[in-house]
Parts: C-alpha cells; structure tokens; sequence
C-alpha cells in the first residue's frame, strides 16, 4: 500500500530565525487532499556526556513555552551546513565547559513527526576535560551531575518529564549494557 502524501501546494505561513512554519495543501494515497501545517527545523544534538567518575553531564534550564524548569541533557541546534558532529563538540563546550576525547554517535529520533521535522541526533561523549563555558548570549542554565541509575530513577518519578532527555537516557542505558548495534 503506498500512503505516500503528495504536495499539491505549499505557504510560508511564519519565518523565524531558526524555524519556519508552512501550510501546505496533499494529495492523500486515496486522491483526496488536506492540509498539513508544520514546522521545519534544522534539527539538533542531544550529548550523554559521561565523566571519568561515572556520572552524566546534566543541566537544570527555565524553558519558556511550558513557563517552567526541566532537567535534561546538554543539547543545542544544528547550525546551517554544520556536520553533527561539529554541532555536539560546539554545544556541550558553550553550555557545560566540557570537552570529550571520544565521541559515538547512538541513535537519530523524530521527537515530533505529527508537526515538524525536527530531528534529534544522540551522542555520547566521554573522556571529558573541564574548559571555560561559552553561553549563547541570553542563555542561563545550572550544570551539575547525576548518574545513569538516578536520572532513570528521575525518569521514574517524573522529574525528568523532557522527551529528549528521556529518550537519550534509555538509549544510553542500552548502549552501556551492550546493545551496540543500535540504528543499524
């Protein structure tokens, strides 16, 4: 069966600085059209950066849509042209100080398909080295660590509520326990 959507036409409906919101009009597997308003996204990192003492790199940050604080992992957009990698090295020195020697690339998640295409790439880092942080300008956030079997356990218990951080989490946890051949 293809249920392949076919695009009939397309409106920018908003352009922001980092994302677009379109409206576009498909023609549906059936030959009947609808609508789909969306967002594009350049998409962006999330990094398990594991210490030498076995705890994960996390942060605590106000995050305005939701008005309130999330825990979660160092993570941060994809800047235009900008290899995945680039991007994961750059973001978890600007936000946490830290710089990692070794770096594996775990998985690609589509945190929000029914109305972006924002992907998330997961990467884990470790043989970390504590430089000076580099903040975006306006950015404030707490760093701190916490092991894997807290941060599951704060999965648990709902203090860490943020999907990225909770995807990133429970793939790491499969990563560490031998699943290697993740995506693959």
């Amino acid at each position: 069966m293809n249920l392949t959507e076919t695009k009939i036409s397309s409106a920018l409906v908003y352009e922001g600085d980092f994302i677009q919101v379109h409206k576009d009009t498909v023609c549906l597997p059936d030959g009947a059209s609808a609508t789909r308003e969306y967002i594009k996204h350049p998409g962006a990192v999330a990094i398990l950066a594991l210490l030498d003492n076995g705890k994960l790199v996390m942060e605590r940050q106000y995050r305005y849509p939701p008005q309130r604080e999330f825990i979660e992992l160092p993570a941060g957009k994809i800047d235009h042209g900008e290899d995945i990698l680039v991007t994961a090295q750059r973001e978890l020195l600007e936000e946490t100080g830290y710089v990692a020697n070794e770096w594996t690339h775990l998985a690609t998640a589509w945190p929000c398909i029914g109305y972006a295409d924002e992907r998330m790439e997961y990467f884990f880092a470790t043989g970390l080295t504590l430089k000076e942080r580099k903040l975006d300008q306006g950015e404030f956030l707490e760093v701190f660590e916490l092991s894997l079997s807290d941060a599951l356990d704060w999965v648990r218990l709902g203090k860490i509520n943020e999907s990225k951080t909770i995807v990133g989490l429970f793939w790491l946890e499969k990563y560490l326990s031998g699943w290697k051949e993740m995506g693959k």
